[in-house]
């Protein structure tokens, strides 16, 4: 779904175009953003790359670079009430500013290329680009400066800070600069990973459930539950306590909260007991593996860790968690297909 409603008018200086924004949100972009939050046309969530107006820029306006993921530009502009400046709009495939720094695509070379293709030059007279601070990753300053003549500067973290920033002279406070991830943050990041989780389970549970015309031990809401918890001690628990969860690898927060969901749903329904211990071992095994596995989904939202830091864990757990799954699963499929019925 490719959103240029940002747009109140266009107009031509010179080639390309120059597209007007406004910085008041509407129903639409709401309406967007929450569906993008909940993985619905999340990857074709983006506005056109280039250069965008905002209220009415001349040549001294600062220069704001940024993504061309719909929900980091609708951020930004939002947040520019007031202000008369250029958006210079990256093409980072729908990706935002943080994630696009690690893979590349908000780079020196899109950067270079997009300063270039707009006449950037041609529009300022001044040179000076104001890049997101999460965005310094991937962009080399010196280098820009060398191919473009223009000079690199990182705004605050926030959005929410840059107008202070600029009437602060391109000043940032300590706290412009510190990176928050709170559990409001790392709750917005949830729904990301509870969609696909229930789009992979669907069928899976429908296959399972059809099995139940000629099973002994047909699975019932019980097992839903099981695995209701199991998901939401992975994708939504673990995030929001993660700093208060012992160890510091995502997949074993995510395996201990896990862990306690399945002892606390074994204990409640007393499943533990002479006639359900093999398959209650078995959801011992899954459970907590597929709390652990969501959980460890999260390293790529959270500011805790670093791509070859994800990469060790991934190569350590992933391993554990597949062979934890594949036993637990056969145990209860067994008990389920061979067990005997109860009476």
């Amino acid at each position: 779904m490719r959103e240029n409603s940002c747009c109140s008018s266009e107009e031509r200086c010179g080639e390309p175009r120059i597209r007007t924004v406004s910085t008041s949100l509407t129903f639409k972009d709401h309406l967007g953003a929450w569906k993008a939050r909940w993985g619905i046309g999340r990857m074709d969530y983006t506005v056109e790359p280039g250069l965008c107006a905002v209220g009415k820029p001349d040549g001294d306006s600062p220069v704001l670079v940024s993504a061309n993921y719909k929900l980091t530009f609708d951020t930004l502009r939002k947040n520019l009430v007031g202000l008369d400046c250029w958006l210079l709009i990256l093409n980072t495939k729908g990706v935002n500013v943080w994630c696009a720094a690690g893979k590349g695509t908000f780079g020196t070379d899109e950067l270079v290329h997009r300063v270039e293709t707009v006449g950037l030059a041609n529009i300022v007279t001044h040179k000076k680009l104001i890049l997101p601070q999460l965005g310094a990753v991937g962009v080399n300053a010196h280098e820009v400066a060398q191919r473009t003549d223009f000079s690199v500067a990182y705004g605050p973290v926030r959005a929410n800070d840059i107008k202070a920033y600029i009437e602060a002279g391109y000043k940032a406070t300590k706290a412009m600069r510190t990176v928050e991830f709170n559990m409001r943050d790392r709750l917005v990041l949830t729904p990301m990973e509870l969609v696909p989780a229930v789009q992979k389970a669907l069928p899976i549970l429908g296959a399972l459930f059809l099995t139940n015309q000629f099973a002994p031990r047909p699975f019932d809401k019980r097992d839903v539950t099981a695995y209701a918890g199991a998901v939401l001690s992975g994708a939504v628990v673990t995030p929001a306590l993660l700093p208060y969860i012992p160890g510091k690898a995502f997949a074993w927060k995510g395996w201990l909260v896990g862990l306690g969901w399945t002892a606390k749903y074994l204990i409640l329904t007393k499943r533990f007991k002479k006639g359900d211990r093999l398959k209650s071992t078995g959801e011992l095994l899954l459970l907590p593996a597929i709390s652990s596995f969501l959980a460890m989904n999260f390293t790529g939202s959270s500011t805790y860790t670093s791509p070859s830091g994800v990469k060790k864990e991934m190569k350590k757990a992933v391993p554990l968690i597949v062979g934890s799954a594949v036993v637990g699963g056969a145990l209860m499929l067994g008990v389920h297909l061979f067990g005997r019925r109860k009476k």
